[in-house]
């Protein structure tokens, strides 16, 4: 299944990221996924973008209690 994200007024490739992801870190990928709107800074309402399948990052610094799925 297909995950899109369907901007508002004013998102921006960032703020897409961490809406969807939680990390504004993955904006990269959700750019190559929608290439056509690569040069797209501030987006209007109403455009879908597609949402590829990440991995969850684990902060290096995180004591191994708190990083995920690790005991």
């Amino acid at each position: 299944m297909i995950k899109t994200y369907t901007t508002i007024s004013g998102d921006t490739w960032d703020i897409v990221a961490y809406k969807v992801f939680g990390d504004e870190r993955y904006m990269d990928k959700i750019i190559n996924a929608n290439l056509q709107h690569r040069e797209t800074v501030i987006f209007p309402a109403g455009v879908t973008l597609q949402l590829p399948e990440v991995e969850a990052r684990t902060p290096a610094g995180l004591p191994p209690w708190k990083k995920r799925g690790k005991a």
